[in-house]
């Protein structure tokens, strides 16, 4: 239940072309505390809750509990969460051996394109695509909890 993973800017659309899947991700918080969060999310077809801990002072590992939920007990919970929600496309891409989830956030967001890689641990070696820019990993600003109250728009 540890997620060890770094976020990068995707500083061009190439990902596109590669990606395997996209999917609409509606997401928004019962509690954005700094010690844990915790998430609801819809996608396509499918619901969510997941509780994120606190990470690690190098911003790659958190505790994550992740939970399949029926539709309409998620579309219930997202009525009483924390005002705000995260609307994104989040894009499956192959490179090397690894997947990238690339996030193209729309809304009050829209600008901000994000990529993640999961690893099995912290000084794993990754191959990295040509699109990936800069490293963001435990820049808090980043955080999709804390994008809902400063979204990207404002920066």
């Amino acid at each position: 239940m540890t997620e060890i993973e770094r976020k990068f800017l995707v500083k061009s659309n190439d990902f596109k072309k590669e990606a395997s899947k996209k999917t609409l991700f509606i997401q928004a918080y019962l509690n954005t505390h700094p010690e844990r969060t915790i998430r609801i999310r819809i996608t396509d077809d499918k619901a969510f809750m997941t509780i994120k801990g606190k990470s690690s002072e190098n911003g790659l590992t958190r505790f994550e509990w992740e939970k399949e939920i029926p539709m309409d007990e998620a579309k219930e919970l997202l009525k009483i969460c924390e005002p705000g929600k995260i609307e994104k496309y989040r894009y499956h891409v192959d490179h090397g051996d690894h997947v990238y989830e690339v996030d193209e956030f729309l809304e009050d967001n829209q600008g901000l394109v994000l990529a993640e890689v999961e690893l099995e641990d912290e000084e794993e070696k990754f191959k990295k695509p040509d699109w990936l820019g800069e490293e963001v990993t435990g820049d808090l600003a980043y955080y999709n909890s804390n994008l809902i109250n400063k979204p990207y728009k404002n920066w």
